[in-house]
């Protein structure tokens, strides 16, 4: 567990017992973001998933006071040219009155300080969208550069029976 005492936040693992709160969370950002209401059910089966399965990944929760304020999920790409690992930052979530309040500084420092202990990463990833210019400017601030590689994808219809 990290504790940054000047702001007072905590970061750590999350574990199951942090299950509906990353659920809640997800459901949170997704309407927040991008206007969507996700499946509780779905998002819970896709959560539960990374806390119960290290290889995939793992959650961090940041907490102020024993309250839950933030979370962000690492998902693992192996790099062949690089022989290590990228720890994508993903599903970031801070609740909208701890924001700006060093919650994700906090977490971002906390998985970059894990990332430097295993031998076997090669740095961290991450995808933000073109027009938020407010989370770009943390992450450059954070020394995190743009890289030259657009993202593409097909996206899938989601198979509940996964």
């Amino acid at each position: 567990m990290t504790l940054l005492p000047s702001n007072d936040i905590q970061v750590r693992q999350a574990s199951l017992e942090h299950l509906d709160t990353i659920v809640d969370f997800n459901i949170a950002m997704a309407k927040e973001t991008e206007d969507k209401d996700l499946d509780i059910e779905m998002v819970k089966l896709g959560v539960e998933a990374i806390l119960t399965q290290n290889e995939m990944g793992f959650y961090l929760i940041a907490e102020c006071t024993g309250l839950p304020v933030g979370q962000l999920m690492v998902t693992y790409e192996w790099s062949d040219w690089r022989n290590a690992f990228f720890w994508w930052i993903q599903s970031v979530y801070v609740i909208p009155k701890f924001r700006r309040r060093g919650v994700y500084k906090s977490m971002h420092l906390y998985v970059a300080t894990e990332a430097h202990r295993h031998k076997n990463v090669g740095g961290l990833r991450l995808y933000v969208d073109k027009d938020n210019t407010v989370a770009q400017r943390v992450y450059s601030s954070l020394h995190m550069s743009p890289t030259h590689y657009d993202m593409y994808e097909i996206e899938f219809a989601t198979r509940p029976d996964r």
